[in-house]
């Protein structure tokens, strides 16, 4: 039985107050929420999924060549009918024989995926949301964005000791509708506070362990009030529930909820935390983990966070900007696209067999010496040195990319020198971003992460994209 080795968790830089909904709309409904996190406008539910699972990686003394199996889930991906997992196979550097898997349609799903993973062999588990809703509901009003990532391994130190499931039929009490973006329900408000505590107090009870031992509970959190309603049906103080608990500050975060809570209260100091993924439907997933050793726990989103206005946050979400203009940017097919993923998901470069000069990308004439030999390929380690830097404001970004312009407003393009492995350097062109654009000079420090670049044929295009190193 595999145990969780390392975690990682991202949250989003942008918040949105509740204070600036009550002031646009008049009401806010995100009962308990004092801001929601929101993705920037090149950010999605795989380039969150991507961020949570690098810092759980690098926590971990598994290798990503040794990472066996990938589940990911999610109830918002990126696209309706395309798995996220070969993308992220690419951009985290995991072997092509990783088997994927991909669990949706609930947000207990984060919950199902670890329990899944916890069998024989190192396993990568990622869950990441984004849910929305209608602009005035509470489900908008409540809807934050983050992702959590777990490598499971055999010597890993947190122990998933028990675990236990509960449904019963609570029809529409959240749902999604086919082909639509918002989640909705039928807003009753005993029914839907009867199916969550029953269900969750039920998948409890359930365990062969005693779930009031735990000192922290990591629970589902459709908002700031609900889990509180379970404290008595669980036999749990609400202080243990406030130690798992992160809606407050990010919002609903989906199947990523109450593995955030878990980071959150491991972080804390928790020894023993009772886990409860809740699906509206309605079914719960009940987990009891407790550590026997220190877990690294790499966590986003402590930083000073980015307010923004109501403004701001509809035209970051896109809701009031253009949408690509006429005739679109210049055109890359997507076979042209797969031949270059190396490059854009992983910095792989070339070294001239000649000269040994950098090459990036690794094609045509060697720039120091001008030969054509062959490229030895290897990958960059992801940092870099900014060497020349201007602004892009409207009407000043390529076709390709006024739609981002629009929705987040000037953005940074730099020359940087892409650090090699010996110390060398190669320059490139890139854009860079979790800045604020008067604030970048050149010699400033640089890290590499993935994001979305633009959407072409329906088919979105991430890659490599750099910002601030961290400390």
């Amino acid at each position: 039985m595999s145990r969780i080795e390392s975690l990682g968790t991202y949250v989003p830089r942008y918040r949105l107050s509740g204070e600036a909904v009550r002031e646009a709309w008049g009401q806010f409904h995100g009962a308990g929420i004092t801001e929601t996190a929101v993705p920037a406008a090149d950010e999605d539910v795989l380039t969150m999924a991507h961020e949570a699972a690098v810092r759980a990686l690098a926590g971990s003394t598994v290798s990503t060549s040794e990472i066996e199996r990938l589940f990911v889930a999610t109830t918002t991906p990126p696209v309706e009918e395309e798995a996220m997992g070969p993308r992220l196979v690419s951009t985290l550097g995991l072997a092509a024989d990783t088997r994927t898997r991909q669990l949706t349609g609930s947000t207990r799903a984060g919950c199902e995926a670890l329990v899944v993973a916890a069998g024989e062999g190192p396993s990568l588990v990622v869950a990441a949301d984004a849910p929305r809703g209608a602009p005035d509901g509470e489900h908008e009003h409540a809807a934050g964005a983050g992702a959590f990532a777990a490598v499971l391994a055999p010597e890993g130190t947190l122990r998933i000791e028990d675990v236990a499931e509960h449904v019963e039929a609570y029809p529409g009490t959240r749902f999604r509708p086919a082909g639509s973006t918002q989640t909705t329900g039928l807003g009753v408000t005993g029914y839907d506070r009867s199916a969550f505590v029953e269900t969750v107090a039920a998948a409890a009870d359930a365990l062969a362990g005693d779930p009031t031992e735990a000192n922290a509970v990591a629970l589902q959190s459709p908002n700031g009030r609900l889990p509180y309603r379970a404290a008595g049906a669980l036999g749990v103080e609400t202080d243990a529930i406030q130690r798992g608990t992160v809606v407050h500050e990010i919002g609903d975060t989906g199947a990523a909820n109450p593995l955030l809570g878990l980071a959150g209260a491991l972080a804390d100091g928790a020894e023993r935390t009772l886990v409860i993924g809740y699906g509206s439907g309605g079914g719960a997933t009940a987990l009891l983990v407790e550590g026997d050793g220190e877990l690294p726990v790499e966590r986003s989103g402590e930083d000073e966070p980015v307010q923004l206005s109501y403004g701001e946050y509809l035209r970051i979400r896109g809701d009031v900007t253009p949408g690509e203009p006429d005739g679109g940017g210049a055109y890359v097919s997507v076979p042209s696209w797969k031949r270059t993923l190396a490059q854009r998901h992983r910095l792989v470069a070339g070294r001239c067999p000649e000269c040994g000069a950098l090459s990036f990308p690794p094609e045509g004439a060697c720039g120091d010496c001008g030969a054509l030999a062959e490229y030895d390929e290897l990958e960059l380690p992801g940092t870099g040195t900014v060497e020349a830097v201007t602004t892009i404001g409207q009407g000043g970004a390529p076709p390709e990319f006024v739609e981002q312009q629009a929705r987040g407003g000037a953005y940074v393009s730099a020359v940087v020198a892409l650090d090699g492995p010996g110390g060398e350097t190669v320059s490139v062109p890139v854009q860079v971003v979790d800045v604020d654009p008067e604030t970048v000079e050149i010699g400033d420090r640089l890290e590499a992460t993935i994001r979305r670049l633009y959407t072409q044929e329906g088919v979105t295009r991430y890659g490599f994209k750099m910002r601030p190193l961290a400390e």
